[in-house]
């Protein structure tokens, strides 16, 4: 049979295992908080925020065909617009 005793610690020893808690948290808090700061990683600027450059020179690159009919329909709506007789 195994008997389990406990000895009770002195003043002096709980102030300075409680110190050294303290500061291990303050020192752990230190790192966490450093780390995060200056973490070189930056999610949001690798996630796509709408077209880019080549999504706009595909739209650009039309056949001639509706270039022809792009630029018939702006006359027409320069010929209707108020403003322009």
């Amino acid at each position: 049979m195994t008997m389990i005793t406990s000895d009770s610690l002195s003043g002096a020893t709980i102030g300075r295992d409680r110190e050294t808690g303290l500061l291990g948290e303050f020192r752990a808090f230190l790192r966490q908080f450093l780390v995060r700061a200056f973490d070189p990683y930056r999610p949001e600027l690798h996630y796509m925020r709408g077209p880019g450059p080549a999504w706009r020179a595909k739209q650009r690159a039309v056949s001639p065909a509706v270039q022809l009919m792009i630029v018939e329909i702006r006359a027409a709506k320069a010929r209707r617009s108020p403003g322009h007789s």
